[in-house]
């Protein structure tokens, strides 16, 4: 009675791929809330030189004057922004701590970009950890220290703004590891036909950029922009919390994992994976493959025209459309809350033309792919040549940003495919090239647009955008491919072993294959069993 009881008790057990699951779509919505707290959190940090001066304006938006606050009181304001007013109540208390730094344009500029220098830096970094210390430790730690620069960046402020810069570039470097570590794991727990499905557990991010500004705008509002950094420092100490007591490398070191879930993932991904104990990452068969240069490349187009919408949109709404801040925050930030649902749905539907074999792997992975690049490339060419149209554009700007998501069915995901023993390293170099899109699609857009009200100079924005979205995707219609690539296995060595420092993965054991494993192909033997 007590073994059958147990029997049920661990049918009743939540599946430890379920808990991973979760553990990832909150990790990357953690990791990219703070992230981007400090573009919200400059409004406020930052004296507006603006402020007195005057000037012909495209939107007449007339700013009343507003009371100096004095430490306990509350105060209405209204603003009348494109002949429309609003009411804004600060309320209390309001902090005389809450300082404003004279910091110009260029030192905000250097603040925000020099996390995405050390996060492109960081990308091969974190796949060589991942093969030395494991996903648990890596993913973890790297959040960890990005949590603590959180707490740490209102102290720094106040010194100087180079050591906002240093924690910055800290964040970054830590939150470049997080990608490769958890590419690396996908490959021991997930089954291929589940892959697609799980990928979209990165897609958290997605609503960590939809909550950061709503979220920020209403700490600032009514406890300071120095809470900001505290909040969401504290939610990511919290975070690393679970992630310890509840993440594990393999199914093999899970203590909670149900025997028959341990069985079917070593059924199902045992034929991908095979013993990496020992083995080298190759480097140079990595720097010249193909495949892999294809998903940098094509990715590298998606990011672009995404971060048009993550980086320029707000400012784009606000000079042209005549957004105040409050309008700005959410329509800003719900395209993203919106593409989190979208990822699931692409996810799904990929999973589901592989299991019912309507399309071969590779063709699912082009498919979608294109899904995530032409349609978006289309679109925010279409927003550009719509001007103020604002109904339809905001229509047209919430379709593009949701199909972008469908990468995660797409390149994204092929990663996993052509490599699931070196997963993280695969990622790192195709992140490291893919990324720098992450930064110089804001230089590009700030050398095109010197008058921000010009929507001739916008179009020119959006015009880039739209012919490398595409044109990157016609690399990996031509070069892409799902088949495993031969230097994803070890050498054919049965002496190799794990005492070469360079070649040791350390703390992800794979599953050993011995010579006379019989696996599904070999059902038919196994009968009399």
């Amino acid at each position: 009675m007590e073994s059958a009881h147990v029997h049920v008790r661990d049918k009743d057990r939540i599946p430890a791929r379920l808990v991973l699951y979760f553990l990832s779509w909150s990790g990357f919505l953690v990791s990219f809330v703070m992230r981007n707290d400090i573009n919200f959190a400059l409004v406020a940090m930052v004296q507006d030189p603006s402020a007195n001066t005057t000037g012909s304006d495209h939107c007449n938006t007339l700013v009343n004057d507003v009371p100096s606050l004095e430490e306990g009181d509350n105060y209405n304001y209204t603003l009348s922004v494109a002949n429309a007013t609003t009411t804004v109540l600060l309320d209390g208390p309001a902090s005389i701590d809450d300082i404003k730094f004279d910091w110009d344009s260029t030192v905000q500029a250097v603040i925000k970009s020099s996390f995405y220098w050390c996060y492109v830096l960081s990308q091969v970094v974190g796949g060589v950890a991942t093969q030395y210390f494991g996903t648990k430790n890596v993913f973890g730690w790297s959040q960890f220290l990005t949590a603590a620069c959180s707490l740490l960046i209102p102290h720094a402020a106040d010194l100087h703004y180079g050591a906002v810069i240093l924690l910055r570039s800290v964040q970054g470097f830590a939150s470049g590891l997080t990608w490769p570590a958890m590419y690396a794991i996908v490959g021991y727990w997930i089954p291929p036909v589940e892959r697609s499905r799980f990928m979209s557990s990165f897609q958290g991010f997605s609503i960590g950029i939809g909550l950061t500004y709503p979220l920020c705008g209403f700490i600032i509002a009514h406890f300071g922009w120095r809470q900001v950094f505290y909040t969401t420092g504290t939610i990511g100490m919290v975070w690393c919390v679970f992630w310890y007591l509840l993440a594990y490398n393999t199914p093999q070191e899970h203590p909670r994992i149900t025997p028959e879930e341990l069985e079917y993932i070593e059924l199902n991904v045992s034929e991908d994976i095979k013993n990496g104990q020992g083995m080298r990452v190759p480097w140079r068969r990595i720097f010249t493959s193909m495949p892999v240069w294809a998903i940098g490349l094509t990715t590298f187009g998606r990011i672009w025209v995404h971060y048009t919408f993550i980086m320029s949109g707000p400012e784009y709404m606000q000079k042209i459309f005549c957004f105040d801040i409050q309008q700005n925050g959410l329509l800003s930030g719900a395209p993203f809350l919106c593409s989190y649902l979208s990822s699931v749905l692409f996810c799904y539907v990929a999973d589901l033309l592989m299991d019912n074999k309507t399309l071969t792997l590779t063709n699912v992975r082009k498919l979608f792919t294109a899904l995530s690049q032409i349609v978006p490339g289309v679109l925010v060419l279409l927003v550009g040549y719509l001007g103020y149209q604002i109904v339809t554009v905001l229509i047209l700007w919430f379709i593009a940003v949701t199909f972008i998501t469908a990468s995660y069915a797409g390149a994204m995901a092929n990663i996993v495919d052509i490599a699931p023993n070196l997963a993280g390293p695969v990622l790192a170099f195709a992140q490291t090239i893919h990324m720098t899109a992450s930064f110089l699609q804001p230089l590009v857009t700030g050398f095109m647009v010197t008058d921000s009200q010009n929507i001739n100079q916008w179009l020119h924005v959006f015009g880039v955008s739209s012919v490398v979205a595409i044109s990157t995707y016609l690399i990996y219609q031509v070069f892409g491919t799902a088949e495993i690539q031969s230097w994803n296995y070890p050498v054919s060595d049965p002496e190799v072993t794990s005492s070469d420092d360079s070649a040791v993965i350390a703390n992800q054991p794979m599953i050993k294959v011995e010579p006379g494993l019989k696996f599904d192909d070999d059902d038919d033997e196994d009968d009399d069993d």
